[in-house]
């Protein structure tokens, strides 16, 4: 399932409350240099900078996207934040999107409350958002990145293709009430050292054929495929259960 041709752009929202440019200049982590245009990690990777002026909705949103809640402080913070300092770079592998992580996390190590991720519409504060850095393993970073959208006919995932995955696609009737089915086919995929192809069959605790991958284009637009769909943006993998 994993597809090199999933490349898509990986951008971060991350407020604080510095005062002076200066000031996150100066609170930025050792290695770390920060230019007019681009941050520059100690491995000379350099990603997009690019800070943007409060606005009165996003503590709300940020909030309301956090996949748990974040501490006094961190709310603090992001009540009186000035600044959200946006970060892009490029996404597509389990490594790529862990090198984002420790670029935000460079920011909230300076102050930031934490990290809002454009790509799936999540929110971490600030202490979980170094806690997923600093392990840095598949189910830290698909726990950061990948969000569940539950509706009456369908359950998707928002934010795989950040770590070169397709998207999930599932139908609601087969998926468990909590959602655990879910959560698991995400760390299998995620934590995988082989692909997972069109046609692989995926197996409950017992070892009994569940599901089969299958292959589902995105929307259609005008007639054509919709590659920049926001959940989508190349290919949808729909994992539909499997008549035995």
């Amino acid at each position: 399932m994993s597809d090199p041709g999933i490349s898509p752009k990986i951008t971060f929202r991350i407020p604080g409350d510095w005062s002076h440019p200066k000031e996150l200049l100066e609170r930025l982590p050792d290695g770390f240099r920060l230019g007019p245009e681009a941050l520059r990690l100690p491995d000379g990777t350099e990603i997009e900078f690019n800070p943007m002026q409060p606005d009165g909705q996003f503590p709300r949103i940020f909030r309301s996207a956090c996949r748990r809640p974040p501490t006094d402080d961190e709310l603090d913070v992001l009540g009186r934040y000035s600044v959200n300092v946006g970060l892009s770079g490029a996404g597509g592998s389990m490594e790529a999107a862990r090198t984002m992580m420790q670029a935000a996390a460079a920011f909230v190590r300076a102050g930031g409350a934490g990290v809002f991720i454009d790509n799936s519409a999540l929110a971490h504060g600030g202490s979980d958002w170094l806690a997923m850095t600093d392990d840095g393993g598949p189910e830290a970073i698909s726990f950061a990145f990948a969000s569940i959208v539950r509706g009456p006919k369908e359950v998707y995932t928002m934010g795989m293709q950040t770590m070169g995955f397709p998207d999930l696609l599932m139908r609601s009737a087969d998926i468990d009430e909590r959602g655990e089915m879910v959560i698991e086919l995400i760390r299998y995929i995620c934590g995988g050292d082989r692909p997972i192809e069109v046609g692989h069959l995926l197996a409950d605790d017992r070892g009994r054929p569940r599901f089969q991958v299958v292959a589902k284009e995105g929307p259609l637009v005008d007639g054509e495929v919709d590659r920049a769909h926001t959940w989508a943006r190349q290919i949808l993998a729909a994992v539909q259960q499997r008549e035995v």
